[in-house]
């Protein structure tokens, strides 16, 4: 990048509407409360969670398949803290909506602060002209319950920018999960 990084998402953000809502600084606290970070870092951008979890249960016995994915093998919650069980899992969905440019390809990576509690976030690119909010998996790998804080910091994007647009986008392709708007499920 011939700018700096930061600097370059701000203004893909305030300019071509990359994300939004937008936050250009690092946010720490809320109304004087600790929380965990979300907006604009170095070389990304740190997205918060919604309230909308599925939280995956065993208690209808279904089996998990992405090609046939039965409904029943979630809960839906709203809240503004989940509780994951242990050795269990939860889809969310980003507050922020992302619009990627076609030279650029994103990746979301999980926090330092719920990797060192043992809940992982799946690594999920966003492909050259992909839209929508970000549907995130968090894996609680322990034997304890684990809590994931809705409307705080949960995730980071990197973006890496090409000299050159791609042949073909995510648009182009007509993407199964372009445009998607809330927590969205496995299509085969």
């Amino acid at each position: 990048m011939s700018i700096q990084p930061d600097k370059w998402i701000r203004r893909m953000a305030e300019n071509e509407g990359m994300i939004s809502p937008f936050e250009p600084g690092q946010i720490r606290h809320n109304n004087g409360a600790k929380i965990i970070s979300y907006g604009t870092s170095s070389y990304g951008y740190d997205v918060r969670c919604a309230n909308e979890f599925k939280i995956f249960t065993n208690i209808n016995s279904a089996v998990v398949d992405p090609k046939a994915f039965d409904e029943k093998s979630f809960v839906d919650v709203t809240t503004d803290v989940c509780i994951i069980p242990p050795n269990s899992f939860v889809l969310a969905r980003t507050l922020e909506y992302f619009r990627i440019p076609r030279n650029v390809l994103t990746i979301c990576l999980g926090k330092s602060t719920y990797a060192r509690c043992g809940i992982i976030v799946n690594v999920t690119p966003l492909e050259p002209e992909w839209e929508g909010h970000v549907t995130l998996e968090f894996s609680n790998t322990t034997t304890l319950p684990a809590r994931v804080y809705a409307n705080e910091g949960v995730a980071q994007m990197l973006f890496l920018k090409a000299d050159e647009v791609c042949e073909t986008s995510y648009k182009d392709r007509g993407g199964k999960y372009q445009g998607q708007k809330g927590v969205t499920l496995p299509r085969a």
